[in-house]
């Protein structure tokens, strides 16, 4: 049960504010219903209070799991199984699908590895850029730090150097 004012995270949106919880009929039935603002892009939400759960809406994770986090992508031995590049995407998005920032953490770990293996697909290029966004703002969020500071802790677990090189005209 989330409260106005609950911060909650919504899965593949990222984390949003609960702004109402509203009654609507549909069919003669009346449903109660979370309002929520995703803060990354102020897109609105009405979430059936009776399937928030099973949605997979949750509370922005605490600092035991933010460890939790930091452990799965700090973990580099991981074997990829050879498939084909739109499988590998279809079992990615079904991981970001079920809500859980373990599984979220695991597919940037993976897209991460990966792509210092070989070329990412466009697919799972903006894959790894919609996981890491989705990542970095909870984690900002539960750390209570800057997105800025959390994307340097990320890209220092997997080494990412900026490679834009400073032309004088």
């Amino acid at each position: 049960m989330f409260n106005v004012g609950d911060l909650a995270v919504y899965p593949a949106h990222g984390v949003g504010l609960i702004e109402g919880i509203e009654e609507k009929s549909i069919s003669g039935e009346e449903h109660i219903f979370y309002v929520i603002r995703i803060l990354d892009n102020d897109m609105k939400i009405m979430i059936p209070r009776e399937n928030a759960e099973h949605i997979g809406l949750r509370r922005v994770i605490s600092g035991n799991e933010v460890e939790q986090v930091y452990t799965i992508l700090e973990k580099k031995d991981v074997e990829f199984t050879p498939q084909t590049w739109n499988r590998r995407y279809r079992e990615y998005m079904d991981k970001i699908k079920t809500g859980s920032i373990f599984d979220l953490a695991a597919v940037l770990r993976d897209l991460y590895i990966l792509q210092m293996d070989k070329p990412l697909s466009f697919g799972e290029k903006k894959m790894l850029d919609t996981a890491k966004g989705l990542l970095i703002r909870e984690l900002s969020i539960a750390k209570d730090k800057k997105e800025e500071e959390i994307t340097e802790e990320i890209e220092s677990i997997f080494n990412v150097v900026d490679t834009a090189v400073e032309v004088e005209v």
